[in-house]
């Protein structure tokens, strides 16, 4: 046996280059490893949303719950009695001032350049609706009475699910990172009492689902020979089952409060 710098090997192969072959399931080894077009794209529409916001309104910054409302806020009389299933997804994209957009972008950026590269665009999008729409079904769960609106619901389930994925991948430097951020913000989510709670656990959960869907596939639980594309179909078809489902108990939910409408 002949000392190498991987350890012992025979003559004969001591002189042949060692082949290094990195996660063979398919997502890349480390948690970000290419470009995240969907968070550029997310950011953007919420960014324009806000300004039609300031323009529909006053022209301040900090946005009234009417102009918020008419451009899509969450309330659950309106969603029952007026029919307005799309605000589970449009209230996803208002906000209520530059300080709520700001802080919600500014996390969105920094975890989705992280998550959606290492995951890929298509899982990156679904995961982020199902997150959102989560977070309307306990919004209105919750507090159907109340008028609500924010990315935050959406942006909990990406904190979560890379907390899940980087576990996963045994990355726990970033875990344990992400791990801290869920708590300072689920510290000041049952501080703040006019924070949705309801949008922010339902976001977290639904995440936290994703991902373990995700690493479940990296990890081969969908079986070993299976191909990468028809695991990725797997993961996404679940991730959408979950939105799907979440959608439906957001209706039901929303008739759960007063049974009255204000047009």
């Amino acid at each position: 046996m002949t000392p190498t710098p991987v350890g012992m090997r025979c003559p004969e192969c001591a002189n042949q280059r060692t082949r290094v072959v990195r996660n063979p399931t398919g997502t890349p080894s480390a948690l970000s490893a290419g470009g995240f077009p969907a968070t550029v794209v997310l950011i953007a529409i919420n960014v324009i949303v806000y300004l039609i916001e300031v323009v529909h309104g006053s022209g301040g910054l900090s946005i009234h719950i009417g102009t918020a409302y008419d451009l899509g806020a969450l309330w659950g009389p309106a969603v029952h009695e007026g029919g307005d299933w799309w605000r589970t997804i449009t209230s996803g994209f208002v906000h209520f001032s530059i300080l709520h957009i700001a802080f919600n972008m500014y996390l969105l950026f920094i975890l989705g350049r992280l998550l959606e590269p290492s995951i890929g665009t298509l899982r990156f999008v679904v995961l982020y609706f199902a997150s959102l729409l989560a977070g309307s079904f306990l919004a209105l769960a919750f507090t159907p009475d109340s008028v609500s609106a924010g990315a935050s619901g959406a942006i909990f389930g990406v904190i979560g699910a890379t907390f899940v994925i980087a576990r996963g991948r045994r990355l726990d430097a970033i875990a344990g990172q992400i791990g801290i951020l869920i708590v300072i913000n689920l510290v000041f989510t049952f501080a703040d009492t006019g924070v949705s709670l309801g949008a922010h656990l339902g976001g977290l959960v639904a995440g936290v689902l994703c991902g373990l869907l995700i690493v479940a596939g990296e990890q081969g639980r969908y079986g070993r020979n299976l191909s990468p594309k028809n695991r990725m179909a797997i993961e996404v078809a679940a991730m959408s089952a979950l939105g799907i489902a979440s959608f439906i108990l957001a209706l039901a939910a929303a008739g759960w409060g007063a049974p009255y409408f204000v047009g």
